[in-house]
């Protein structure tokens, strides 16, 4: 690259910046698994080491060094290693506070590291995992998010949910949640059929997965603008996957393998003008649970076929309520009973006003009414835009004011939620997207988390759930479920529970399997009930769910046929962005 390249490439800095900085890969000698200084993109000036990060990069190359040398190989092969893994866990534990659950020997002995990992006879269940259909590219920019800086390669000029800088625990901007992604191309065919096949059953210890999915409360006809669905076939136009293709992917899962490896929520539309939905799909989809929105137009007051789709709550009883009556009175609970399941979005909303759809005072009338469904509070409530809220930084920062809530760190909606809702039995939290965003990048945040839903719900009621594929395979937040610890001083300061491993067990699977009705048996086939994917999995996906699902070159529902009549009339992208940009500080 020549020099005139190399400075075009880093526009947004001044020259004076520019002699205060040098190319990273040319700084960092260390190459530790787990970054030690901010790594700027060039759009802004990278703010210096801090004392912290100096400390925990002196004590990794101490340990990398000594270590290496017993081991008869170089520095660099050392910190590629698990040993270096454990030796990046033991050096933040030493300065942060022991997050991690990690021991010395882990940097020489490949089977003491494995011995602390995940067990082999642990049941696993994640009860909110994601894929895509063939003419989507949601997710892609969550898929760059957790990969880390080399999503450079994929176009990805920074992190995309970082626009601010700001820094995480570990000082960075940018850090790596999932090594395994690292180096990888950041594309559609990375969240589809084929890779997610891969990455839940063949990279990670999942025993058993529930397919979820995203109802955003648009629908954009074809060369209009987007406006609120007015029907569920409008509404389910925007979904990552509909309810049939849901229920498709369940379905071929289960039947290649003879066992029940894959379940399948079914999108929650209520309101009366729904109920016509939700009859087929209990006749059609059989649905393992429900999955709702109601941060998001999806509910139907009427049956007026011009009547627009509307926000609702869960103790709405206009709209809300007709649909948790249906369920109950024609939903068999004997033969599948994680259809009393209501799983819900609540919290990850924009800006919130005082009293939004996601607030959790709306969940105790909801819970008393109908003590005989379970509510499944998916994200544990977690506040703030989404975008912003995925880089933790202002919970941290609310953490060190010690900002409380009836004496705990009040981390916003979530605190609230654990205090209002301990009394209800049929009230539980899942951790999907909340765990992932901070477990890697602030442990703290993370294990203020499960402190206080261990302290408030208890260990069962909290249940399992990662947002992968979007984040790549679960198995790295299995494992940092399994290893973090919640240090003893603040559990004396703030009352919390200690996070045994018979918890842990309890949070990855047990509970998930006694609200779904599964087996928890982690004993392999034969003797299990649990048979593997055959490694030829992508050869027998059939025709019939190729076209479903989209594949390229394969014509599949009404949008794609919608998008060919598009593009036969002769026209162009418009290049229009739909979504949100930063437009304060």
């Amino acid at each position: 690259m020549s020099q005139r390249q190399d400075r075009e490439a880093d526009a947004e800095l001044t020259d004076e910046q520019l002699a205060k900085c040098e190319r990273a890969e040319v700084a960092d000698k260390l190459n530790s698994p787990v970054p030690t200084q901010v790594v700027s993109n060039g759009e802004y000036m990278p703010p210096p080491q801090s004392a912290e990060q100096r400390r925990v990069e002196a004590r990794v190359q101490e340990l990398a060094g000594t270590a290496s040398k017993k081991l008869g190989m170089s520095r660099r092969q050392f910190l590629a290693s698990t040993g270096g893994m454990a030796a990046a866990f033991l050096a933040m534990n030493e300065v942060y506070g022991r997050f991690f659950n990690v021991s010395a020997i882990e940097m020489f002995e490949p089977e003491a590291y494995a011995a602390a990992s995940p067990p082999a006879n642990l049941f696993t269940m994640d009860v909110q995992i994601h894929m895509i259909r063939g003419t989507s590219l949601a997710g892609v920019p969550f898929r760059a998010l957790a990969q880390g800086p080399s999503a450079r390669d994929s176009g990805f000029a920074a992190n995309p949910f970082n626009p601010g800088g700001l820094l995480d625990e570990l000082g960075s901007d940018w850090s790596v949640w999932n090594p395994k992604l690292v180096g990888k191309p950041v594309n559609g065919e990375m969240l589809r059929l084929v890779q997610f096949i891969k990455d839940v059953f063949f990279d990670s210890q999942l025993t058993v997965g529930v397919v979820s999915n995203m109802a955003p409360g648009t629908f954009t006809p074809p060369g209009g603008l987007p406006r609120a669905p007015r029907s569920v076939a409008e509404a389910e136009s925007g979904n990552f996957l509909s309810g049939i293709q849901t229920a498709a992917v369940r379905n071929w899962v289960n039947e290649l393998t003879g066992s029940r490896r894959l379940l399948g929520h079914a999108p929650l539309y209520p309101g009366v003008g729904n109920l016509e939905y939700l009859a087929y799909a209990l006749e059609e989809l059989k649905p393992d649970a429900w999955k709702g929105y109601p941060n998001n137009r999806t509910a139907k007051r009427d049956n007026n076929p011009d009547t627009a789709f509307e926000l609702w709550s869960l103790d709405d009883e206009e709209l809300a309520y007709p649909a948790y009556d249906f369920i109950a009175r024609h939903a068999n609970f004997q033969r599948n009973p994680g259809q009393r399941n209501i799983c819900v979005h609540q919290g990850f909303v924009s800006d919130p006003p005082t009293k939004p759809k996601g607030h959790p005072s709306a969940f105790p009338k909801a819970a008393r009414d109908w003590p005989h469904l379970n509510f499944i509070i998916y994200h544990s409530c977690f506040s703030g835009g989404f975008g912003f809220q995925l880089w933790q930084r202002p919970y941290l920062d609310r953490i060190n004011a010690g900002i409380l809530r009836e004496g705990v760190p009040d981390l916003p909606w979530t605190t609230e939620f654990g205090q209002l809702l301990a009394p209800y039995p049929n009230v539980y939290a899942e951790l999907g997207a909340t765990f992932g965003t901070c477990i890697v990048s602030f442990p703290t945040v993370a294990a203020h988390l499960m402190g206080q839903l261990m302290k408030y719900l208890g260990p069962d009621r909290i249940c399992f759930g990662t947002d992968c594929i979007f984040w790549g395979g679960p198995q790295w937040q299995i494992e940092g479920m399994w290893r973090l610890e919640i240090p003893e001083e603040m559990r004396r300061q703030y009352g919390y529970p200690q996070l045994t491993q018979a918890a842990k067990r309890k949070i990855l699977g047990l509970n998930s399997a006694k609200l779904y009705g599964v087996n928890p048996s982690s004993a392999p086939a034969p003797h299990g009930p649990y048979k593997p994917v055959p490694a030829d999995y992508e050869a027998r996906i059939p025709s019939e769910l190729k076209t479903l699902l989209e594949f390229p070159g394969f014509v599949a529902d009404g949008m794609s046929k919608a998008k060919q009549r598009y593009l036969a009339e002769g026209a162009s992208p418009s290049n229009t962005r739909w979504g949100w940009v930063r437009t304060e500080a």
